[in-house]
């Protein structure tokens, strides 16, 4: 299996297969109802929509980093505010994250094999990039499964009440 083929797999494998440490993500963030993703419980400085929406604009950034383009901070920002607290909203912000996963697949799908290893393009550390394309999207991974800890342990305190 190529580099590409085995970061599919990990991605995968986090997000709607069975990965080690339990529940995928996608289980993770549609285990609570919608009122619940956007509560803050306990003066919570994030709800797990807005949690949802930084996990999917740093996917959105890390397809943007594969693609060549300068490392930067998600388009849409860091931390954007989720919108109105509706159904529709939540639901829309749950096939945002879905979508952006699709097509980060798509994107590592296109990605020449021997490049993976080359630095990425980012000049904001004294102009030396210091990740490669491999470690990118790893480093997204784990991003991603983090946040995933944080809604679940959201979703428990939520549950409680």
């Amino acid at each position: 299996m190529n580099i590409a083929g085995k970061l599919q797999h990990q991605l995968e494998t986090v997000f709607v297969g069975q990965p080690w440490y339990g529940t995928p993500i996608s289980t993770i963030v549609t285990e609570g109802s919608w009122m619940a993703a956007f509560n803050k419980p306990h003066g919570s400085v994030h709800s797990i929509a807005h949690i949802v929406l930084h996990m999917t604009t740093w996917t959105e950034e890390t397809i943007s980093r594969l693609k060549g383009n300068e490392a930067q901070l998600p388009q849409r920002g860091d931390w954007p505010e989720p919108g109105e607290a509706s159904e529709q909203n939540w639901q829309q912000l749950v096939i945002d994250l879905d979508e952006a996963n699709s097509n980060l697949i798509k994107t590592l799908q296109a990605f020449p094999d021997e490049k993976w290893n080359d630095l990425i393009n980012d000049k904001r550390n004294m102009g030396e990039p210091v990740t490669t394309y491999k470690d990118l999207v790893c480093g997204l991974i784990e991003h991603q499964v983090y946040h995933a800890g944080q809604i679940a342990l959201l979703n428990r305190i939520n549950h409680a009440y």
